[in-house]
């Protein structure tokens, strides 16, 4: 049911008009849901089942739905959910947003040099970054990233943002945020359950070594600023 645009007939709402109960129509699958928005809703609606909620062997998995206009990512679900009696194990959310940075610092003869990174599973060499949790902000989210995975204190650089979205499994639509973060020293410490490798480069050779799209042209818009 994931990512499908379903037909619901709203019941009533929850959280002050911010989490809406209703029941699925129209199909074989007539579950109620849970419906996430800032909207206020009335009637019967077209929706996006963007998340679910799933529970243990006794419990039923509980399907969380949105408007297609509105994105909701996993720490505001669980934050709304918290306001109802559902039990549940994990959530798995179509929403996906992770916050990072290119982490640059200079070498002894003043050169811009780009920590790399090679994550569990990853094919190709990319930038720190992970998954915003709580009411975390972007650079927040950015700087606890880069400090866990690499052990670095950095900088952000005022001014830089890049966004990056893609669907690396189908039904999945991740989105990246990235700024520009200067690290004082170079030495990395690891976290050996998320990065498998690291690497200090010049900017070229980063161009060369990442093969997606959009970091290419971050590392692009990189260039023009520190070399």
């Amino acid at each position: 049911m994931l990512g499908k645009t379903v037909t619901i007939e709203i019941f009533g709402t929850l959280s002050e008009k911010k989490l809406y109960t209703g029941q699925i129509v129209g199909g074989r699958d007539l579950r109620q849901v849970y419906i996430i928005t800032n909207s206020e809703l009335h009637g019967t609606i077209e929706c996006i089942v963007i998340a679910a909620a799933v529970g243990d062997v006794s419990s039923r998995t509980r399907l969380i739905a949105s408007l297609p206009d509105e994105v909701f990512y996993e720490p505001e679900i669980i934050k709304r959910l918290s306001r109802t009696s559902v039990q549940y194990k994990k959530i798995t959310c179509i929403y996906e947003k992770s916050c990072g940075a290119v982490v640059y610092r200079y070498n002894e003869r003043n050169e811009p040099r780009i920590l790399l990174v090679k994550n569990h599973n990853g094919r190709c060499w990319t930038f720190p970054k992970g998954h915003i949790e709580g009411d975390e902000i972007e650079e927040e989210t950015a700087l606890r990233e880069i400090k866990e995975e690499t052990g670095l204190n950095v900088t952000i650089v005022p001014g830089f943002r890049r966004i990056s979205t893609y669907r690396p499994y189908g039904k999945i639509r991740k989105t990246a945020v990235f700024f520009l973060a200067k690290a004082e020293k170079s030495i990395v410490s690891m976290q050996q359950s998320e990065i498998d490798y690291y690497l200090w480069v010049s900017i070229d050779d980063a161009l060369i070594m990442c093969r997606h799209e959009n970091d290419i042209k971050t590392l692009e818009d990189v260039k023009r600023i520190i070399s």
